[in-house]
């Protein structure tokens, strides 16, 4: 792992989502002075020893342009050496790039390439230009053209969404009635929809850092116990040479400039992996942290002007894991509160699924502020089992865009 020469000072664009708050652990065991902005009075990130300063700002959804202002603010005042987007904030920086470059450590790729992978019709265009695998896809732009592109069973999509919102998994016509409903609910066919088949297998992720084109670190991770709403409850990294190569050829086709994600299908026929979904921004990555490729270190570097050599690959076989996630997941499959006190119990000592495996999203032993957000969530779930999925459906939070604020982004007027 990157040593760094000295501290840094980093601002995090939120600290709202879980990719943050991992994000926040490892700067912090590296020693840089950590502060933060998010229009969560309560997020994840206000519970960190790491975190040497919160700032609560306007949304990113409901006010983009007060959002840019108040980071700017920020940045004129505060001497920051590097801006870290940990979500859909390089959105917006990466529209407005030139009027942050020269201010700020900044590693972000064009506009028109970020806005390339960002919607899931965009990356799948994508893959079909550069020839790379993916599900048989489909993009449909209404209720009836939807109909017609559904051969069961499929996964429909909408083009914008994250944290597995927008996702339906359709094997049948009650299900395909479900999803038109959902859709039919929100402006989802104005920013596209997605028809992909149902592939049976594992949905495994990877993260890679680029610098200018080049892929400079890479890592990836299998699920090992599933969450709730599609999350990881227990990881465990592995080599996928194959996404590897993919992910070079996608970063050197967009001269990409910092971090890019994936998520990918291993078929269970034993074919080649299935490109499904890309992230123009790490990921969790504690993981890979833990296996050996520090990943936001690396981002560190990058943003500000280096250009470090390959790193060597991860290690396979290390476990993380995310007791949140566990616990939401056990109580989002109907379990009771027995099952719930069992699920703390195995999580607390490291025994039966968690033997071996470290802790990722509340390092409690590093960091003992995290145990806040942790044992709120146990509290809650233990008075009422059921609240898992509205837990869950709460991290949907203002610091998210979607589909008027990337409109309101992406106008000429704006800025």
């Amino acid at each position: 792992m990157f040593d760094p020469v000295k501290p840094l000072r980093v601002l995090v664009s939120e600290g709202s989502s879980t990719s943050a708050r991992e994000a926040i652990t490892i700067l912090g065991l590296s020693g840089h002075h950590v502060e933060v902005c998010d229009p969560s009075a309560h997020c994840l990130a206000r519970f960190s020893r790491f975190v040497r300063k919160f700032h609560r700002c306007p949304g990113l959804r409901s006010d983009p342009a007060g959002y840019l202002a108040f980071v700017e603010q920020l940045l004129a005042r505060g001497r920051f050496d590097v801006l870290l987007p940990t979500h859909e904030q390089g959105f917006l920086f990466a529209r407005m790039r030139e009027r942050l470059e020269g201010r700020v450590g900044l590693a972000l790729p064009s506009f028109e390439s970020y806005r390339a992978v960002h919607s899931k019709a965009g990356f799948s265009r994508l893959l079909d230009r550069l020839k790379l695998p993916e599900p048989p896809t489909r993009i449909v732009n209404s209720a009836s053209e939807l109909r017609d592109a559904v051969r069961f069973p499929v996964v429909v999509k909408t083009s914008i969404g994250t944290a597995s919102r927008g996702i339906w998994f359709v094997r049948n016509a009650d299900d395909l009635e479900i999803a038109l409903h959902d859709l039919g609910a929100g402006d989802a066919f104005a920013g596209e929809v997605l028809v992909q088949d149902l592939i049976a297998g594992t949905t495994e992720k990877a993260q890679s850092v680029f610098c200018r084109g080049m892929l400079i670190g890479f890592h990836a991770y299998r699920q090992i116990a599933a969450g709730v709403g599609g999350g990881e409850a227990i990881k465990q990294s592995v080599g996928r040479p194959q996404v590897r190569a993919h992910l070079e050829k996608i970063g050197a086709h967009l001269g990409w400039h910092g971090g890019l994600s994936v998520d990918f299908i291993v078929p269970d026929d034993g074919t080649a992996p299935l490109l499904i979904d890309c992230n123009p921004r790490l990921v969790e990555p504690v993981n890979a942290y833990r296996a050996g490729v520090d990943l936001v270190g690396l981002l560190l570097r990058v943003s500000q002007g280096e250009t470090p050599g390959v790193m060597p690959d991860s290690r396979e076989g290390v476990l993380t894991h995310l007791a949140m996630q566990a616990l939401l997941g056990c109580a989002s499959r109907g379990g009771t509160r027995g099952d719930i006190v069992r699920e703390c119990g195995r999580v607390f000592s490291g025994s039966g699924p968690y033997a071996g495996s470290s802790e990722e999203l509340t390092p409690v032993r590093l960091d003992w502020l995290s145990a806040v957000p942790l044992m709120m969530t146990a509290a809650f779930l233990l008075a009422s089992p059921q609240s898992a999925i509205k837990l869950a459906r709460g991290g949907f939070g203002d610091h998210l865009l979607d589909l008027a604020s990337i409109r309101r982004i992406e106008s000429d007027e704006f800025g």
